[in-house]
């Protein structure tokens, strides 16, 4: 069993990935500055082999004391999402960059899975799959700080880079603003997605699955350092207005109409390839399909509870 590290283990899949590291046996600390509070860890709280440390990743005596006797640090903390992370710049560059160049400096024998973004493939001509050797071209400050995070990191030889597709899924602390969690949200709510430049493309990924390579890639860590690997789904390259049409086969009164107005802000529009990681051993297995079954189930549960609010 491994000591590790995860810096914003409260958020989304850092949530996750404590709880099954934790399951599985390993001494988990998590360092997070509990910006959402604690509750997405709460059921942790009786298991002996974790500890929970609210603090910020820019405190570097505080992350100096972390890492002392860590066998693997995931770092998650992060101001994640193009539009936050262009309100916050400054604490954009601080967290996501800056305290990553000041774990590097301080690390001794401490190994590395990092989750980045495939968003750093920016804008790349239809059909053509982006593979690990597809140059970085990332469009938004969100991942501009993550690609050079990543090639920080990947220079030390100790670290395995996962580049993520665009996650869905439920978790202890959902976020309704990624893709697809957003899409079955408004469908529900509002009845109606109004759709602008459907056609851009993006592969996306159960977190599950997420949180299943992150383990595979510590578990496997001796063939798979020093290098970086696309994690997403095989099945799940596909545009804004695909999956907008998808999710309406599940709520059939939902109302699509594309805009030719209005333009992302976000102008990423990729397809990728999984083969590499794939040829180590590990392969995305949740669909889509039962992705959107889950938000379903889980923003109805939402809306319930706010109803007794």
């Amino acid at each position: 069993m491994s000591k590790i590290l995860i810096t914003g283990g409260a958020g989304y899949i850092g949530s996750m990935l404590a709880d099954q590291l934790v399951r599985k046996g390993h001494e988990v600390v998590v360092l997070d500055s509990l910006m959402f509070g604690p509750d997405s860890l709460h059921h942790l709280k009786s298991f002996q082999n974790f500890k929970l440390i609210e603090g910020d990743v820019r405190n570097e005596v505080l992350v100096q004391e972390c890492i002392s006797g860590c066998d693997f640090i995931y770092p998650f903390a992060g101001i994640v999402g193009a539009p936050l992370c262009e309100k916050y710049p400054k604490e954009t560059v601080e967290v996501n960059l800056d305290s990553i160049t000041f774990l590097l400096s301080i690390l001794q024998d401490q190994k590395i899975i990092y989750p980045t973004t495939n968003s750093g493939y920016g804008t790349k001509k239809e059909n053509v799959a982006c593979t690990e050797e597809s140059k970085m071209e990332p469009i938004s400050l969100y991942g501009r700080t993550k690609v050079e995070a990543e090639n920080l990191i990947s220079k030390t030889g100790q670290a395995v880079t996962l580049r993520l597709a665009t996650v869905f899924g439920a978790s202890y602390r959902t976020r309704f603003d990624l893709l697809l969690n957003n899409f079955v949200y408004k469908a529900l709510n509002e009845k109606k997605l109004d759709i602008y430049e459907g056609h851009f493309m993006r592969n996306f990924i159960h977190i599950e699955d997420v949180v299943n390579g992150l383990i595979f890639a510590m578990d496997n860590f001796g063939k798979m350092k020093g290098q970086a690997f696309n994690l997403g789904l095989d099945s799940a390259n596909m545009s804004k207005i695909e999956l907008a049409k998808k999710i309406q086969e599940y709520i059939p009164e939902l109302e699509i109409t594309e805009n030719n107005l209005l333009k992302d802000p976000d102008q990423r529009n990729y397809i990728v390839s999984n083969e590499k990681i794939k040829k180590v051993g590990f392969q995305a297995k949740i669909t889509i399909e039962e992705g959107i079954v889950e938000m379903i189930k889980t923003v109805n549960l939402k809306n319930k509870l706010i109803s007794y609010i």
